[in-house]
């Protein structure tokens, strides 16, 4: 079997060129014209953002829209989002959207912000770097993944889902090459409700599931 390849990663952020948005018409009208790259980010990348604080909703578009505008039934809409149960960012883009012309709708008035409250709209280039450590054998995987950074995590289990061909993570997708025996372990990391999970949370759940799994096979 090939060996599962330890990578890492890291997030080169900047600016979209896109003016900010200083209210729901104006975010609403931004989001219409940017970049895929721009929704990915917004929607996928605040994990590994330095400013992350692990807020109630984990796309930045709730965020903003809770903490700034103070539109909490919007934020709820936006924030239940799953960014990775889409084929495309296009088909999310329609869908957030629809959510935010459904909400301009039934709002007398659009909230605004004054400046230095406004949304920025950025993108970034995920550089994508070999760690020199390998992973042979399964029972191997729990230790291996208690010494990986958050940009492992990040990389393998949830940016894993953009380029994989089953839109699955790269540690339920190698224990495939081992056969029957994985099959529960592999469910079971697959059901991960990871939506709102932290990489640490992720992490330990990983180890959580694998470890007994693993100490059973090694007797």
């Amino acid at each position: 079997m090939e060996p599962f390849l330890v990578k890492d990663c890291m997030l080169l952020i900047r600016m979209s060129g896109l003016s900010p948005a200083f209210n729901l018409r104006e975010l609403r009208d931004r989001i219409a014209g940017c970049s895929p790259d721009v929704i990915y980010h917004h929607f996928c990348e605040t994990l590994l953002a330095p400013t992350f604080d692990y807020p109630d909703f984990r796309n930045d578009f709730a965020v903003w829209v809770k903490r700034q505008l103070e539109e909490n039934v919007l934020a709820e809409r936006l924030g239940v989002i799953d960014p990775y149960g889409y084929p495309s960012m296009e088909k999310l883009r329609t869908d957030v959207l629809d959510i935010l012309d459904e909400r301009i709708n039934e709002m007398t008035y659009l909230p605004s912000v004054s400046p230095g409250h406004e949304f920025h709209f950025r993108e970034a280039v995920t550089v994508v770097f070999e760690t020199g450590a390998r992973i042979l054998y399964p029972e191997d995987m729990p230790g291996a993944i208690e010494k990986m950074t958050k940009g492992s995590i990040y990389f393998h289990f949830l940016e894993a889902r953009r380029r994989t061909l089953g839109r699955v993570d790269d540690f339920s997708l190698w224990l495939e090459e081992f056969g029957e025996p994985w099959v529960p372990v592999i469910m079971e990391i697959r059901s991960f409700d990871f939506l709102f999970q932290s990489l640490n949370e992720l992490k330990n759940d990983l180890i959580r599931v694998m470890k007994p799994f693993c100490m059973e096979k090694c007797r």
